[in-house]
């Protein structure tokens, strides 16, 4: 009868059980003979927990294991990508994720899209979602069978991906190598992940509103955020979103399309001239406002929240010019603030421009601690110092961490993208540093039918773009010899359908924005990376195909 690998140590041993743990124990020193390719990386062995002898009695592990070889702390897309790309390498590895979260990982993006335009009345039970080309998934990246439970991880046979959830990672010991969690428990690790994320900001004028104001505010990150707005958005007659950038925007052309079929209210109101004014050059953010407005909102831009308090069962929102927007629910989207908290007790810096955790390029913060996700403020060597709050960049930092925890060194070369979609009609995907200060320079071409969301996810079969993405596609990349027709910036006024939005620095394109242009990414990323001064960028857009049919 085959012996599992561990015997508890309460036994009353018997000779003949003393002398088969030490039969167990020499079978413990001999290598493994089996292997797993190491570009398994989809498909990664699946842990299996050793079975107990039929004669013995239950074993009773700890719920939390004592020690994790690899230690993941955030339960986000970062840890996950982490924990798949070090059991691609390492096949045989234990990777214990520590999430404060009762969900196992999942993807944000379609909290903000696809989910509002679902027509499943179950929607917030079930959390599957159409993707724009009609084909169903769930915002979980892989099911409860898919991991291993926290008890068995450093029994299993395998080895395998366990999540703790639950639990906040309190205190970190570096030089003891181990994390102290908010019920007091240590965890000791060989190599550790901090992947934390963040927290969605405040505005001061809420914080310092009282209860009333606050338990009628939403701070839109997570499913229970998803869950409790969708909720409030049946019951509710009026919501008020403040922010303009992608999240607001996103949550209010959902909201808009959901009011067209109800009595629902939904304004928008941010500082800035334009939806999405910080990244958008001004034309594009007047362009994107007035599309917002046909989706049913109320846009007031160049509105600055001077006070918010509960009056008369309504938040009242007073604004510095004087106007005054009675409303049912606020939903503050006005930024991200990186969770630091661990710096302190690990002894790890801070970055004072950016935020998030100081790494170096191969996102390394000390010898045996890495950062990836939105906690982590990295050094691009192409772009320089950056910290990015995007999905892709989850990703792809999460898949180098992991690479790197398990010895690969990598530098971050490989330039993440990100995307927004304002429904199934009109999107964007952009790449390198976006921000309306910068110099821009915007060809663009009439659009088609084929030129939107879900035209593109139609294609490729995929509603998380990232994940179709390759290098393959930039290598063949050529001007064309001759185009349909020149191309020309549409005055204002002008319909925007589909365009490629340079962003320059010193002459030279830090930036690309693909206006209703798809799978065309790893050309953006091309031109990012060559880093040249292009003296003619119409010439340049020639490479995106923008006036094919």
């Amino acid at each position: 009868m085959p012996f599992p690998p561990f015997f508890p140590l309460c036994w009353t041993f018997t000779l003949k059980r003393r002398l088969l743990l030490f039969w167990v124990s020499l079978t413990e020193s001999a290598p493994l003979s089996e292997t797993v390719p190491t570009e398994s990386i989809e498909q990664p062995p699946t842990a299996t927990a050793a079975s107990a002898p039929e004669d013995s009695p239950a074993v009773s592990r700890p719920e939390i294991p004592p020690h994790a070889p690899y230690l993941l702390i955030g339960g986000g897309t970062a840890s996950f990508a982490a924990a798949r790309s070090i059991r691609a390498r390492d096949p045989g590895a234990r990777v214990l994720i520590i999430s404060e979260e009762s969900s196992l990982p999942y993807m944000r993006p379609p909290l903000s899209k696809e989910l509002w335009f679902s027509d499943d009345p179950n929607v917030t039970d079930t959390l599957q979602f159409k993707q724009w080309n009609g084909k169903e998934r769930s915002i979980y990246f892989q099911p409860q069978s898919f991991y291993v439970k926290p008890q068995d991880l450093p029994e299993v046979e395998n080895g395998g991906v366990a999540v703790l959830n639950g639990k906040k990672v309190l205190y970190m010991d570096v030089r003891g190598n181990k994390v102290t969690l908010d019920d007091g428990t240590e965890i000791s690790y060989d190599k550790c992940l901090i992947a934390t994320g963040g927290s969605p900001r405040n505005l001061h004028a809420i914080e310092r509103a009282g209860e009333d104001v606050k338990k009628r505010t939403t701070l839109f990150r997570k499913i229970d955020d998803f869950k409790s707005l969708e909720k409030i958005s049946r019951e509710a007659k009026s919501i008020t979103i403040i922010g303009g950038g992608f999240l607001g925007s996103e949550l209010a052309c959902a909201l808009g399309r959901r009011a067209k079929d109800s009595s629902l209210e939904v304004n928008q109101m941010f500082p800035e001239r334009g939806n999405m004014g910080k990244v958008l050059p001004e034309y594009l953010s007047n362009w994107t406002t007035e599309k917002v407005r046909r989706e049913g909102v109320n846009v007031m831009p160049e509105a600055l929240v001077k006070s918010v308090s509960y009056q008369d069962d309504k938040v009242e929102i007073k604004l510095k010019d004087g106007r005054v927007v009675r409303t049912d629910h606020i939903v503050a989207a006005v930024g991200l603030e990186p969770s630091v908290e661990l710096a302190k007790s690990a002894g790890l810096e801070v970055d004072s421009d950016f935020g998030g955790f100081r790494v170096n390029a191969e996102l390394q913060a000390r010898s045996n601690i890495w950062v990836a996700g939105d906690a982590a403020c990295f050094y691009d060597i192409k772009l320089g110092r950056r910290r990015v709050e995007h999905h892709d960049h989850a990703v792809v930092s999460g898949r180098l961490a992991g690479e790197n925890m398990t010895g690969a060194n990598k530098p971050y070369w490989h330039q993440s993208m990100f995307w927004s979609d304002l429904g199934p009609d009109v999107g964007y995907e952009a790449i390198g540093i976006v921000d309306s200060s910068l110099p821009t320079v915007g060809v663009f071409a009439k659009a088609t039918a084929k030129d939107t969301p879900k035209a593109a996810t139609e294609e490729s079969g995929t509603g998380i773009r990232s994940e179709s993405e390759t290098e393959a596609v930039a290598s063949g990349a050529t001007v064309p010899a001759k185009v349909p027709s020149i191309p020309k910036v549409p005055e204002q006024g002008e319909d925007y359908g589909k365009g490629v939005i340079f962003y320059l620095r010193d002459k030279v394109v830090v930036g690309i924005i693909l206006w209703n242009v798809f799978n065309r990414m790893p050309i953006a990323r091309k031109i990012i990376k060559d880093g040249e001064e292009h003296a003619d960028l119409n010439e340049v857009a020639k490479l995106f195909n923008i006036h094919e049919d």
